[in-house]
């Protein structure tokens, strides 16, 4: 179904739909990194901001700018392991339906 700009839709749940996108596609990249067989150095890192990342869907509409830096650190702790590539992307992009951060003037 299309939406116009600046439209949401809300899941039968009555919860936000890009709260319902980030769920799934942080369960994706936690599995996927639950079984991938390397060990590397930052893997707890990016455990511990997924975990921190599915507690935020949890409590309703997460905060951007935490929301924007739990994705650098899980970026910077597996962005070089090429097989969880596509599961980051999908949380890279669950995180941008949020939009920027507002600004205080």
């Amino acid at each position: 179904m299309l939406r116009s700009m600046g439209q949401r839709r809300v899941a039968e749940s009555g919860e936000d739909p890009r709260v319902t996108e980030l769920r799934a596609a942080v369960s994706r990249l936690r599995r996927e990194l639950a079984g991938h067989p390397a060990d590397f150095a930052d893997r707890g890192i990016a455990e511990d901001e997924l975990a921190a990342l599915a507690a935020m869907t949890l409590t309703g509409v997460p905060e951007v700018r935490r929301l924007r830096r739990s994705l650098l650190l899980i970026a910077g702790a597996v962005g070089s392991v090429s097989a969880l590539g596509g599961a980051l992307t999908d949380v890279r992009h669950a995180v941008e339906l949020f939009g920027e951060p507002h600004q205080i003037t």
